[in-house]
């Protein structure tokens, strides 16, 4: 398989403090890539560079070959890459099928925004009908978002984010705060968009992150200190001193 996405050497250096130091990564199209490490190991530090939200110190990222260091996260996202993360951006007054509607909506155009010509109306419906589908919130689309459990709140915004269809998905806790029921539902949920998205997640579950990863990439104190398949992972001595226990 060849690499969708990779980073050559990225740094990111708060004064003195090496949040993210030197940092090689590449993700293969296709597959679901965890990112793991105990608090402070620089994991949403090195997404926020992913995204556009932190300008690297040094390195390099590359998406499909282009280098994408130093765009914006609107430019990111229009090259194929969403985002979702740890705090809801869902608009609570809203239904479920509205959130998504606004969502799909800010995609279309030449001036993608709000504002939908009417020939793409019912298109615009028609997407949003199919991404809450995917995301398993059917029964729920005309529920105020409000009023939604966890678990169904990070659904919907995943939808949110599947709404600018983007080919690589980026999970920042994707199961955090859920039961473990729901944690399982979410699984069940990203191995069905991982057969039409490669995923990058980083995930504090390490049951879900060994039975749904093809590869995981293990960082501690903004070095990247293994990588491999679960099983390498489980096995690796490092992995167990510094985050398996």
């Amino acid at each position: 398989m060849s690499a969708i996405f990779r980073t050559e050497g990225l740094s990111k250096y708060f004064d003195s403090l090496k949040a993210v130091d030197g940092v090689d990564f590449a993700v293969e199209e296709g597959t679901i890539h965890a990112i793991i490490g105990p608090n402070g190991a620089g994991k949403t530090t090195f997404f926020n560079m992913l995204t556009g939200n932190f300008a690297p110190t040094a390195g390099k990222i590359y998406f499909r070959d282009e280098d994408i260091t130093g765009l914006k996260p609107h430019q990111i996202t229009r090259k194929g890459i969403g985002r979702s993360f740890q705090i809801s951006n869902i608009f609570g007054g809203l239904s479920v099928f509205e959130n998504v509607r606004v969502a799909v909506q800010a995609t279309y155009g030449d001036a993608p925004g709000i504002i939908v010509r009417p020939k793409w109306l019912s298109e615009v419906d028609e997407k949003t009908h199919a991404i809450i589908e995917r995301v398993g919130l059917t029964a729920f689309s005309h529920v105020q978002a409000a009023t939604l459990s966890h678990g169904d709140e990070k659904r919907l915004e995943i939808g949110l984010v599947l709404a600018a269809s983007p080919s690589l998905l980026l999970f920042d806790e994707p199961t955090a705060g859920m039961s473990l029921d729901e944690s399982r539902q979410t699984m069940d949920m990203l191995r069905e968009l991982a057969k039409q998205h490669t995923i990058v997640l980083i995930e504090h579950d390490m049951d879900l992150v060994m039975s749904l990863s093809n590869k995981i990439t293990v960082l501690q104190n903004g070095r990247k200190i293994a990588e491999g398949v679960p099983s390498e992972i489980k096995a690796n001595p490092l992995v167990q001193q510094a985050y398996l226990g």
